[in-house]
């Protein structure tokens, strides 16, 4: 059921006609479906709603959607997109956080292109107090995501960080070398359809997963942030900082935007940190259908969402 929800979902987030007809219908009012999880189709948007996030005293990162740019062209537009958002960001006054993906960036041309393209995001972003979070996507990208992170790493682009994900049998190697590093890790169970050669296919061997890399995080990571709306994987990793002694502030609780609210609000009343990823731009449905795949209650919410819009 697990992975055949996630397959469902992963299936309906390629479909050009889905697509068009989310674009055309998704957003377009205040209360709109796609808009309990997306920000916005605009930066300003997506500031108005981390103004109001941050008023909670909740921590945030601001994720321009995108990915699996063809062109250099296309990968060139979203750099300058990005660098127009630092500056954004910085007249605003919000907090000085982002995440993004290699495919938008242009991995899918060359490495060369995209490490380039992240060199000259990364650079304002470091004179400015930025950090950034280099996102995970499916499989075929791990090593490359990887190995463009630890090349400007070994460049001293040190205001940066990388999310990994438990369900990919490899992670607990790359938890190890990027605890070696000294590198911020993200820690997600995965929300993409992968074969069973790399990645586990059951929750319950995924949550394992994830607990075993949680501990290890805990125990030897740098500012971890343990991302999950799963209430047994957040009692457990409170659960495991107090008994060892970790306090509160040596790591971080992450959530995206629109999910699970009432325990953003109550880690925040007991004192944990917690981060919200608010996700905004044109290009959200393919994210918005993998959020479906994690939860696929919410498809009930987004049907009648679609018939009412139309």
């Amino acid at each position: 059921m697990y992975a055949g929800a996630k397959a469902f979902f992963y299936s309906l987030s390629r479909s050009a006609t889905l697509k068009r007809l989310a674009s055309k219908y998704g957003m377009r009012a205040r209360d709109s479906f796609a808009r309990r999880f997306i920000a916005g189709e605009t930066v300003e948007e997506a500031i108005e709603t981390s103004r109001q996030i941050q008023g909670q005293g909740l921590m945030l990162t601001l994720d321009y959607l995108g990915e699996s740019v063809r062109t250099p062209e296309e990968a060139d537009v979203a750099t300058r997109e990005y660098v127009r958002l630092l500056d954004v960001i910085v007249a605003s006054g919000i907090e000085r956080n982002i995440s993004l993906k290699v495919t938008q960036l242009g991995a899918g041309v060359d490495r060369a292109t995209c490490v380039d393209n992240l060199r000259r995001i990364l650079e304002p972003a470091r004179r400015d107090g930025f950090f950034v979070r280099i996102d995970m996507e499916n499989s075929p990208w791990t090593q490359l995501t990887l190995d463009i992170f630890e090349t400007l790493w070994q460049q001293e682009y040190r205001n940066t960080g990388i999310a990994l994900q438990a369900a990919l049998y490899r992670t607990e190697q790359d938890v190890r070398r990027m605890n070696e590093l000294g590198a911020r890790v993200r820690l997600v169970k995965g929300a993409y359809k992968e074969p069973e050669n790399v990645a586990y296919q059951r929750k319950a061997d995924v949550d394992a997963a994830f607990l075993r890399l949680m501990r290890l995080l805990l125990e030897s990571g740098h500012y971890p942030a343990i991302a999950t709306h799963d209430p047994l994987m957040i009692a457990a990793t409170r659960s495991y900082a107090r008994e060892h002694g970790i306090a509160k502030d040596r790591f971080e609780f992450q959530m995206l935007y629109g999910i699970r609210r009432d325990l953003q609000a109550s880690l925040v009343a007991e004192g944990y940190r917690m981060r919200l990823y608010i996700p905004f731009g044109r290009e959200w449905f393919p994210y918005f259908m993998r959020r479906l795949g994690e939860r696929p209650a919410n498809l009930g919410f987004v049907v009648r969402g679609i018939l009412r819009e139309r």
